[in-house]
């Protein structure tokens, strides 16, 4: 047998964290997983107690530890045993993990960046068209037994051809899955570049429905706005009051990213105070908002609990790449490694 051969047969210890927040409903494959490795899956969709995480990183002595979307205080990882190698984020941001401390401690940090790309886009195009046909305002209605749309029509609807669609983030992949459908439905798109164009290569470098142009002017020239970048320093609260009122009054924002990109304590004043026509957040900069925050109640925001990474085949397919991470590492291949 192969020297490679050998390493791939190697079953590193491993442990899910939190693994019911990607198999809530049980219905996914882990089998390639545990042929991979000598997995236990902690059977809850959060851990908020430092404590916690270390007792389970300390008790199971793992070389290999997965995350879905959740924060990895420095004061855990400070405390993780030299066992740990890798910490597979099994998902695309990785902001909830201190990628710097772990490099110091000589652990990897490995994510899934394109899993979703579709599903997500796919979320945006919904929100889109729900506002365009005032779909969620006549849901809501018909919720409390309001019928006056089937005899006189209460809200505006319109056509979603030659709207404009402004992407914070529009040149990396997710934001390039929503222009591949957008496109076909006839809307145009503008992207904010440092640069002031497309990065060379790019798939809709010199398309003609397709427009840089700089940071605020997407927000003046757009229909919809929706933000596809990661978080980070720089991001974090880069949408505020400022931003949303540069928007036509008529125009709508959408979050699919991550919550904090938005102010929403600004967000929430703009709304009250109806500066644009509404709002669609997959994602909130609590998730869930807390109990008492307005933004449960406002008319014109419709909150979905981040669902574009969701649906049943998305989740399998993270799964299965987190899987390739796995097998990759133990291989000793680099393959999504982000510190």
């Amino acid at each position: 047998m192969s020297f490679q051969a050998t390493r791939v047969l190697r079953r590193p210890t491993a442990i899910f964290l939190n693994s019911s927040r990607l198999n809530y409903d049980k219905r996914l494959d882990y089998s390639r997983l545990s042929a991979l490795t000598n997995l236990t899956c902690n059977e809850v969709d959060n851990i908020t107690s430092t404590e916690e995480i270390v007792s389970l990183v300390q008790k199971h002595q793992p070389e290999i530890v997965i995350t879905k979307e959740m924060e990895v205080p420095s004061q855990a990882l400070e405390q993780f045993p030299p066992s740990v190698k890798l910490l597979c984020e099994s998902g695309t941001g990785y902001n909830n993990i201190p990628v710097a401390l772990a490099r110091e401690k000589g652990m990897d940090v490995v994510n899934i960046p394109t899993y979703s790309n579709e599903s997500v886009a796919h979320m945006v195009i919904t929100y889109i068209m729900n506002f365009g046909a005032a779909m969620f305002d006549q849901a809501r209605m018909l919720h409390n037994n309001d019928r006056r749309n089937f005899t006189v029509f209460q809200h505006p609807i319109y056509e979603i051809t030659n709207k404009t669609l402004g992407m914070i983030g529009g040149s990396g992949t997710i934001g390039t899955c929503v222009a591949d459908v957008a496109i076909p439905l006839g809307m145009n798109i503008v992207i904010s570049s440092r640069s002031g164009k497309l990065p060379k290569g790019h798939k809709y470098e010199n398309h003609p429905k397709v427009k840089v142009v700089d940071f605020d002017d997407v927000f003046r020239l757009s229909d919809f706005v929706s933000i596809n970048c990661p978080l980070n320093a720089e991001t974090r609260h880069s949408v505020g009051a400022r931003e949303i009122k540069l928007m036509k009054p008529t125009a709508f924002l959408i979050n699919t990213a991550r919550g904090a990109i938005i102010n929403e304590k600004e967000l929430i004043q703009c709304m009250k105070d109806r500066v644009i026509a509404g709002a669609g957040l997959d994602t909130q900069e609590t998730e869930p908002p807390a109990e008492d925050s307005e933004i449960w109640n406002l008319d014109n925001v419709f909150l979905t609990p981040h669902i574009g990474w969701r649906r049943l085949e998305t989740r399998q397919r993270l799964v299965d790449m987190t899987a390739d991470n796995i097998e990759a590492y133990i291989r000793g291949e680099t393959k999504n490694i982000v510190n």
